[in-house]
């Protein structure tokens, strides 16, 4: 007998037949076999992951959230493109831009309800001013034009000139949030002046 017979182990009487399982689904019966390690260390550490990042990112709020991540470096990425254009020139491309831009339309929507609403009331519909959810505007169908009657005023409808009192980069805030509320079309006073497409 060789030595490589010799240290051979016979494990045939150890061997155990798969076991099957007493459910059955649709004539579908399935062995009562362990799972690999593997499967389960991933398993275990995919709950353990899931506990850590629940507690700092929603019970313990350590750290911001993906979205909110994002969401802070669109912006800047925003800012920094405006702040780019506008050393170009203030121009309509500019002004669209800002109107894609959340803070500053927030921002616009603030000075809006603070020096606005007394003509133009709350959601922009008009009283003694026109109404600005409707698709008409009176002095120009351009975001320019809209910046210019905001800055310069319109003395012969009551309306003051806004430049010297917000300032040029408030003005930009509110025709921004000024061109979010066009075609909104709120309940209000009848359109005036043409249709405006831009």
């Amino acid at each position: 007998m060789s030595e490589h017979q010799a240290n051979k182990h016979d494990n045939r009487a150890a061997y155990q037949q798969d076991t099957v399982m007493d459910h059955e689904f649709d004539g579908i019966q399935e062995f009562d076999n362990r799972l690999p390690n593997w499967w389960l260390w991933l398993m275990y550490g995919s709950i353990v992951f899931a506990l850590f990042y629940w507690i700092v990112f929603h019970t313990l709020e350590l750290r911001k959230l993906p979205r909110e991540q994002f969401e802070e470096v669109m912006a800047e990425a925003q800012e920094i493109q405006l702040a780019k254009m506008m050393e170009a020139g203030v121009d309509n491309d500019f002004f669209v831009a800002m109107a894609d831009t959340p803070d500053k339309v927030a921002e616009g929507r603030e000075i809006f309800v603070k020096h606005c609403v007394a003509c133009h009331l709350d959601q922009g519909q008009g009283l003694v001013g026109p109404n600005l959810t409707d698709g008409n505007w009176i002095h120009g169908c351009e975001p320019m034009d809209l910046f210019k009657t905001v800055s310069d005023g319109v003395a012969a409808k009551g309306m003051p000139a806004w430049q010297n009192q917000l300032g040029p980069t408030r003005v930009m805030s509110v025709v921004s949030y000024v061109m979010t509320i066009k075609n909104t079309n709120v309940s209000g006073k009848a359109p005036e002046g043409e249709p405006c497409q831009f």
